[in-house]
């Protein structure tokens, strides 16, 4: 049986289609007081042997819905419990970047623990966050999904990552597009206020360019070095990532600096997720 959290009711049913399995009515609720509640009111009447909870933490809210559908169905006499995040919230507080501070992704994945038997996480932005989890979640690579979106007449294209750490992410794109280079943006400060942004090899010029990242937040950065592309007379420019979170105005920061489309998956449903990571998902379930 299928579970969904209520951030993540598009995929949770596509996986359901997908593994053929029963999509389970889920109820949410928030009491005057606050406090919120999931409840899943037939998984007791189905009996399934496994339960599949799948939720993007996008929000505490959400980590706490995560904490009562697992309750809900061990409760139902479940005896399987398999977490899916697709998203993890607070998975880049991987370390105490100060003194004093905790390591959010190890508290919040140690509550995770406690009510599941297993847990799948979508191309966390840091892999080492799997350790934090007991036992340790297995990490599911859903970049080569971002190929599908784009269009099929790409002129000698060039996939980039922000960075020479993603440059993976990047070569899974191209390998499954099946044509193009792959590069990096590479930062030179020249300044304490100035920052050069730039692919470090690759020729530009005339040539589609897809930018790959694994998540898009504010799109500060991502709209920067759109800029520099437009500045060297790159073709067209694309905008891809796995988790399109897009918060605030990260929208309208990408168009403004000349993105023709920015393509996600439904690791978090935005109006960008165009593909989805369903059967990816199902590979491993």
């Amino acid at each position: 049986m299928i579970i969904s959290g209520s951030a993540s009711q598009s995929l949770a049913a596509a996986l359901a289609r997908d593994l053929e399995e029963p999509l389970a009515a889920v109820e949410y609720d928030r009491f005057p007081d606050g406090e919120l509640l999931a409840a899943v009111p037939g998984v007791a009447e189905a009996e399934p042997e496994r339960a599949v909870i799948v939720a993007s933490t996008v929000s505490s809210d959400a980590h706490l819905e995560v904490l009562q559908l697992q309750d809900a169905v061990r409760e139902a006499g479940v005896e399987e419990v398999v977490t899916v995040l697709p998203y993890m919230g607070y998975g880049r507080q991987d370390a105490a970047f100060e003194p004093g501070h905790p390591v959010s992704a190890r508290a919040v994945a140690r509550a995770i623990s406690t009510g599941t038997d297993r847990v799948l996480t979508v191309n966390p932005h840091e892999r080492a966050v799997c350790d934090f989890f007991e036992p340790t979640a297995t990490a599911v690579d859903a970049a080569g999904r971002l190929a599908a979106p784009l269009p099929e007449d790409l002129a000698e294209p060039v996939f980039l990552s922000p960075d020479a750490g993603a440059i993976e992410l990047a070569e899974t794109v191209r390998e499954t597009y099946g044509a193009g280079e792959t590069d990096y943006f590479e930062k030179t400060r020249r300044s304490g206020t100035e920052v050069d942004i730039s692919p470090s090899d690759v020729e530009v010029a005339g040539r589609d360019v897809v930018v790959v990242d694994d998540i898009i937040a504010t799109g500060s950065t991502m709209s920067e070095a759109v800029a520099v592309l437009t500045e060297r007379d790159v073709g067209r420019v694309f905008v891809t990532c796995v988790h399109p979170l897009l918060a605030r105005t990260a929208v309208t920061k990408l168009s403004r600096a000349g993105v023709e489309a920015i393509y996600g998956t439904d690791t978090i449903e935005r109006g960008v997720d165009t593909v989805s990571i369903a059967p990816t998902l199902g590979a491993h379930l």
